[in-house]
């Protein structure tokens, strides 16, 4: 009965228009398994069908029991039912099974087609007042770690100086409802700043070409010369997933230039981020990688914004987003950082979306154990990008931990 009521949602969901654009020029046949039953989605060249009853083999099998199916078409279905990548890589009890190439290149059309399974229920959260037009962009020439760089720098605001850091492979953008926000704009002098080969910061001119790949090293320099060079005084530093992770070695490091630090989505130890295919010949880098960063985010926010969340990974520069899990998939260590980080000189505030399934409300809580004197504040609905995927939502508790830490200073 259950595989019956997923049929019944994959029909409708094959004239989605976003789906049938991730589909083009892709062919495979998709097997959805369980209890015994079995109904296939098979697209040719981006035509899509289901079929009730098939028998040729597939190029993807995806197996659950009917408890589990009735958990990925339900309204909230939980942490690792939510999205087609979390059920490969977050959920126990869904098995999915084929070359890994044939997946990756599938991934953006059946990342969207999961999204269609299930009537959501979205959370709303306050009206928050925005002028993008009080932002101002320019770029700042920078030389940090031997390599001199135009950093393209967005700011808004006066008073207490908050530096904000994206995540991997992405760029300021994500802090952009944030920088638009009248009310915080009055208080705080938000600043944000694309990475070298990020966003609108272009690669050094003497870059040979090859791989790029960051190194905490090189990022805690970026992030020192950022902080010294036109901020100018001590700052609250704020950063998601792998800015979070070099926000907390900057607090370790250099609590010298800090009023303190926000980690949103932060590491404990956060393996198997990287695979082959974020930068492969045969898979298109922007769609798969805007897919892949998808299945991180809440299902419960707003489309519009959870889709331009993914944009900005769909604008990436080549091998960057997997240059930059070097760092924070392979090399950040919060066992390390955590307890060298002294919380009478720099407070820490941690916060971590429900439906992360990279960084988890546990590994926050884990982390926060590892730095006494901490704050773990988890975020019920939201996922891996909760500056972006749902600002609203994220600055009902982005904004006190902002006001408690500048009156802190």
């Amino acid at each position: 009965m259950t595989l019956h009521r997923l049929a019944g949602r994959l029909r409708p969901a094959l004239s989605d228009p976003e789906f049938r654009a991730a589909a083009r020029g892709l062919t495979t046949r998709v097997a959805f398994s369980g209890d015994g039953a079995r109904i296939d989605l098979v697209v040719s060249d981006g035509a899509a069908t289901v079929e009730d009853a098939p028998s040729p083999p597939a190029d993807i099998a995806v197996t659950a029991d009917a408890a589990t199916w009735g958990e990925v078409l339900s309204a909230r279905p939980p942490r690792g039912a939510s999205s087609f990548t979390a059920w490969q890589l977050a959920h126990p009890g869904i098995a999915v099974e084929g070359d890994p190439l044939r997946i990756a290149q599938a991934r953006p059309a059946l990342e969207r087609l999961v999204e269609c399974l299930r009537e959501v229920d979205r959370l709303a959260a306050p009206p928050v007042r925005r002028d993008p037009t009080q932002i101002r962009g320019r770029y700042v020439p920078v030389t940090a770690a031997g390599t001199r760089a135009d950093l393209f720098v967005e700011e808004a605001g006066s008073g207490v100086p908050v530096l904000c850091l994206h995540t991997a492979g992405a760029d300021a953008r994500q802090y952009g409802a944030h920088l638009a926000d009248v009310d915080l704009a009055e208080r705080f002098r938000l600043i944000a700043f694309d990475m070298p080969f990020h966003g609108r910061t272009m690669p050094p001119l003497d870059w040979d070409g090859g791989a790029y790949r960051l190194d905490a090293a090189t990022y805690l320099a970026w992030v020192v010369a950022a902080l010294e060079h036109w901020v100018g005084e001590p700052a609250i530093l704020v950063g998601c997933s792998m800015g979070a992770a070099i926000a907390l070695v900057a607090a370790a490091a250099r609590p010298d230039l800090l009023r303190g630090v926000i980690a949103l989505e932060p590491p404990l130890r956060s393996p198997g981020r990287r695979n082959p295919y974020l930068a492969h010949a045969a898979v298109s880098g922007g769609a798969h990688n805007a897919a892949y960063v998808r299945g991180l985010m809440s299902p419960l926010g707003p489309e519009g914004h959870r889709r331009r969340a993914a944009w900005i990974y769909a604008q990436g520069g080549p091998g960057v987003y997997t240059g930059d899990l070097a760092f924070y998939s392979e090399e950040f260590d919060g066992h390390v950082t955590g307890p060298l980080i002294d919380t009478g000189r720099v407070p820490v505030t941690l916060m971590t979306g429900e439906y992360d399934y990279s960084a988890t409300v546990a590994d926050g809580e884990a982390l926060a154990a590892l730095i006494p004197g901490s704050r773990f504040v988890p975020m019920p609905g939201l996922g891996h990008f909760p500056m972006s995927e749902h600002p609203d939502l994220f600055r009902t508790h982005f904004a006190p931990a902002l006001a408690r830490m500048a009156g802190a200073g």
